[in-house]
């Protein structure tokens, strides 16, 4: 353009640097601002938001941020949607406490949150269990006549439905419905959620039999696939994870990985291994999460060896154990008297770049100390202790019924004043 002769205008650039973004090119498309403002132009509203979208959406929040106070400094005042844009981003991060900030400079500069501010908050606040903060904006939304949308009322059933306030979720969900926003399936399936952590699954089936005209979707029936297999109802699980793959859904990694874990937790080893083969021939690649749990599953029949070959067979092959695995099979040799072994494979779990972390190391310690070897318990959390990791509750007790038994050495005592 410059080399025919024309000169850029403020609209050109803007138009240009808008492209840029939306093709994601956004360290261009900042340079190019950089360029215009040195041509001594002086960037718009729409140019500045744009560009701190674009920052946002690579998560540079601090940039963006920056560019916000440099977009203040030149006497452009940001709105509503470029606010939105920095919370949003904020949320996403986890960081709500400075996204509640920018809330109060808005309101300050007399600005009132609309509904993706207030839901962009209540949601980052429900993901961070900070229910009671989440119910307090819910209720001045409402107040302020400001109409919540259907993710935000999801947002507060699922927060609720997690803490165990199923009745408080089921009124919001019949405001929902009062005031026209019609719950979707997240807002069913958190209901179902809800009633299976309690438990209640007869409450929890009656809720997925009434979106039965809604056509559930794989999320819902494994949230009741998970429901009944934690209380055993295994029979009535496989019922629905039949009935899912009838209707036409195909089951996720996550649906079978749900059903696998209730059958190994609850013995059905040959279903279990049975479900495993169907989730590979229908082409899905099992996670080290899918074998962790089968591996348990083994372990928890007493299937030691086989344990072993399959635990052989991920470090040759992959996909390579996590901490949890290396725990669980770490666990199962302590509890058969194989403490050696035990030991070693704890030693070679950094070497095989499994960084060990607290469960790992309250395992190997209750080993040690069920088996009642004393010295390497001790050895272990020394070392525990140096990484500043926390005995958990198993492991607490019983050195406190070692320490009562009068059975240990001064030593350990002295050691055990550091957990």
């Amino acid at each position: 353009m410059l080399k025919l002769g024309f000169q850029p205008t403020l609209v050109t650039f803007s138009t240009l640097i808008n492209g840029l973004c939306i093709e994601g090119k956004i360290d261009q498309a900042v340079r190019l601002y950089d360029d215009m403002v040195g041509q001594a132009f002086q960037p718009n509203l729409i140019t500045y938001s744009t560009i701190v979208n674009g920052l946002c959406k690579i998560g540079d929040t601090t940039r963006a941020i920056s560019l916000l106070r440099t977009m203040e400094e030149r006497g452009c005042a940001p709105n509503i949607v470029t606010y939105n844009t920095i919370i949003d981003s904020l949320c996403k991060e986890n960081n709500v406490h400075e996204a509640l900030e920018f809330l109060s400079e808005m309101r300050a500069k007399g600005i009132p949150p609309d509904v993706v501010t207030y839901t962009c908050l209540i949601c980052a606040l429900c993901n961070s269990c900070k229910l009671k903060k989440a119910a307090r904006l819910f209720k001045e939304m409402v107040a302020t006549n400001c109409k919540p949308n259907v993710l935000t009322y999801n947002s507060m059933v699922d927060a609720l439905c997690k803490e165990g306030g199923i009745l408080e979720a089921h009124q919001i969900v019949e405001k929902m419905i009062q005031v026209g926003v019609e719950p979707d399936i997240f807002t069913y399936s958190s209901l179902m959620n809800g009633y299976c952590l309690r438990g209640e699954m007869d409450e929890a089936r009656a809720v997925f039999k009434s979106i039965t005209k809604k056509v559930p979707d794989d999320v819902a029936y494994t949230t009741l696939i998970g429901g009944m297999s934690k209380i055993g109802r295994l029979v009535v699980a496989q019922e629905l994870f039949n009935k899912m793959c009838a209707s036409g859904l195909i089951p996720s990694l996550i649906t079978y990985s749900t059903l696998l874990d209730g059958l190994c937790k609850h013995g059905h080893l040959r279903e279990a291994v049975e479900l495993f083969h169907v989730m590979k021939s229908s082409g899905l690649e099992p996670t080290i999460v899918s074998y962790t749990i089968l591996l348990h599953g083994l372990c928890l029949v007493g299937q030691l060896e086989a344990a072993r070959k399959l635990f052989g067979a991920l470090r040759e092959r992959g996909p390579q154990p996590s901490v949890y695995t290396y725990s669980i099979m770490i666990k199962e040799l302590c509890r058969e008297g194989f403490l050696d072994d035990a030991y070693e494979l704890f030693g070679k779990m950094e070497v095989n770049g499994c960084m060990r972390n607290s469960w790992s190391y309250n395992k190997m310690i209750q080993g040690f100390l069920y088996n009642n070897d004393i010295t390497r318990a001790a050895k272990v959390i020394r070392e525990m202790v140096e990484r500043e990791y926390s005995a958990d509750a198993s492991t607490t007790a019983r050195v406190v019924d070692l320490l009562y038994g009068g059975s240990t050495c001064k030593y350990f005592y002295e050691l055990v004043q550091k957990l």
